[in-house]
């Protein structure tokens, strides 16, 4: 019986990478987990069951199922790739250069979560730090627009709340929270102060609220349903920080106004920074997907909604931005790596993707398998492959191979793709 410990092991299912999880493999089978949530316990313990790959529904082979999919791809005029955000660093560059061969678009899952927030840092600049700063000076922390205590379940104990660090000894009695968010969640229910928002109303509370930050009168009683005696009482407690973070999620990016909202809490950071030292981070879902935006970036200058048809990379959020390529019906073929668009997506997007040919690869059989005309399944990035993985904060961390996989990596999958498709275009 073959026995194995792993410690230091990077749990990739969420933006926090908990890095401290410490793993028992026995006979290539993960066996114990300590260290980490009941969402990551339930990866390693819970592994994708066995699939095969598939060819219009019949099993087939590795090598057959590359060919068919090359076949797809480099016979498509506007194909379309897709998703990127739970897998490795290593395959998302693998991915943009195959995009380039193909002349395709790509596009991760940012564009449909905290894509505008990186337009509104692309028109501001935005003043951040890792969680590690947070964790050890932040005696201020809001929350605005997500709820980590259910999306991030050790955020809280790691880094932002409970935390203890430098400045930050006695950890929460260190801290104010604020949160502000449509309803009370388990995240509000925590906090010191709370702003219940009206929905779609954050542009006009934080416009009042940089108002008051900065010593400015308001006429009114309430800003988007908050009354300014909560803005006021919030605003003091944003000045009176020595070390402060915003924390924003999809409630501040998906809301009315978009990147527009993004731009105003990047103000009050650079206001703030006035008074005091003010940081932003982003609470990113899936565990690479700012991975996905640093690869495009570095390799293509831009961080997603990048189109190659051309032969060199153009960006443009709204024109190639995955949902908007299939709800106007361009996208004639989609190549999906490591999410389930099918189920996720507005539904006019769902059904072109039901109607184009599609090739997935993935290590579940998702609900975008289940109509993919090929699907591939692919070695779990940080239990079967390894790779790189970002953290929200924009910091880098190694992704471990626990036990071996039958299949190969992503990378390695769409390597093989790009070979396939390049044969096919020299045929």
């Amino acid at each position: 019986m073959t026995v194995a410990a792993y410690e230091g092991v990077v749990c990739s299912f969420c933006g926090s990478l908990c890095d401290d999880i410490t793993v028992q493999v026995e006979n290539n089978a993960i066996v114990s987990m300590t260290g980490g949530c009941a969402i990551g316990r339930n990866r390693f313990m819970s592994p994708p069951e066995a699939n095969v790959p598939l060819v219009r529904g019949c099993e087939t082979s590795l090598q057959e199922a590359v060919d068919a999919a090359a076949r797809i791809l480099s016979s498509a005029r506007y194909p379309l790739v897709y998703g990127l955000s739970s897998t490795t660093t290593e395959a998302q560059a693998a991915a943009v250069r195959l995009a380039e061969t193909l002349g395709a678009s790509i596009d991760s899952t940012s564009s449909v979560c905290h894509g505008p927030g990186t337009v509104a840092r692309q028109m501001l600049g935005i003043p951040t730090c890792t969680l590690g700063e947070v964790r050890n000076r932040a005696d201020v922390v809001l929350f605005w627009g997500c709820n980590p205590v259910e999306a991030h379940p050790r955020h809280f104990s790691r880094y932002s709340v409970q935390a203890r660090g430098w400045k930050t000894p006695d950890g929460r009695r260190n801290r104010t929270v604020i949160a502000v968010d449509v309803r009370k969640t388990l995240t509000a229910k925590t906090a010191d102060i709370f702003l219940q928002v009206e929905p779609n109303s954050d542009f006009e509370v934080l416009t009042a609220l940089r108002a008051l930050t900065n010593g400015a009168s308001l006429e009114g009683d309430t800003f988007g349903g908050v009354p300014r005696s909560q803005l006021a009482q919030a605003a003091e407690a944003l000045r009176g920080a020595k070390y402060g973070v915003i924390l924003f999620g999809m409630g501040l990016t998906m809301s009315s106004g978009c990147q527009h909202n993004v731009y105003q809490a990047l103000m009050l950071a650079r206001d703030l920074n006035d008074y005091t030292a003010f940081a932003v981070i982003p609470m990113r879902g899936h565990g690479n997907v700012a991975g996905a935006e640093a690869v495009m970036t570095w390799l293509t200058g831009y961080p997603f909604a990048v189109n190659f048809s051309r032969g060199y990379p153009r960006y443009s959020p709204g024109e190639f931005s995955a949902v908007d390529l299939l709800a106007r019906g361009e996208a004639d073929a989609a190549l999906v790596v490591a999410s389930d668009p099918a189920a996720t997506f507005p539904a006019v997007a769902a059904a072109r993707l039901r109607q184009i040919p599609m090739v997935v690869v993935d290590p579940q059989f998702s609900t975008t398998a289940q109509v993919a005309q090929v699907y591939i399944p692919s070695a779990t990035a940080g239990i079967a492959a390894s790779g790189t993985a970002y953290r929200m904060d924009g910091v880098p961390l190694p992704l471990r191979r626990l036990v071996d996989s039958e299949y190969p990596s992503d990378q390695r999958i769409l390597n093989l793709i790009e070979q396939g498709v390049r044969e096919c275009f020299t045929s």
